[in-house]
């Protein structure tokens, strides 16, 4: 396996803290019946602390995909290895940082973090590109 795959390995893991902290914080609003149940009713206004990690798990929910592939296509057309495990340690790290930043509603540092994950995922794609297989047109 290469770094790169693992770093999106454990970005994999990282995924499911984004998939359970919102979960963890409306059941400490709404109660464990609440998350035991079939959640039929609509129970309002989940709370500023859930609604900052469903907003955050939302936005992981968009990049994610995208990294997934350029890492497998670094993979696949032999990238530059080194440059294409940057570039996913990258957006491992900065999605690291980026949950809590969204969790205690820090500004700027949660803008710089979403940045970052993104210079990883340009790195990855350059890496790409650069590659003795890439052919463009």
């Amino acid at each position: 396996m290469t770094p790169a795959l693992t770093w999106l390995t454990l970005t994999l893991f990282l995924a499911l803290a984004y998939i359970f902290a919102p979960a963890a914080a409306r059941t400490l609003k709404f109660g464990a019946n609440w998350n035991a149940g079939a959640r039929d009713k609509d129970m309002g206004d989940p709370g500023v602390l859930a609604g900052r990690l469903l907003r955050a798990q939302a936005n992981l929910y968009e990049t994610l995909p995208l990294m997934v592939g350029a890492v497998l296509i670094a993979h696949v057309a032999n990238a530059d290895a080194g440059q294409a495990a940057f570039g996913a340690q990258l957006y491992f790290f900065s999605r690291l940082v980026y949950l809590p930043l969204y969790a205690f509603g820090v500004p700027y540092l949660r803008s710089i973090a979403w940045l970052v994950g993104l210079y990883g995922f340009f790195t990855v794609l350059t890496a790409i590109l650069a590659a003795p297989q890439a052919v463009i047109g």
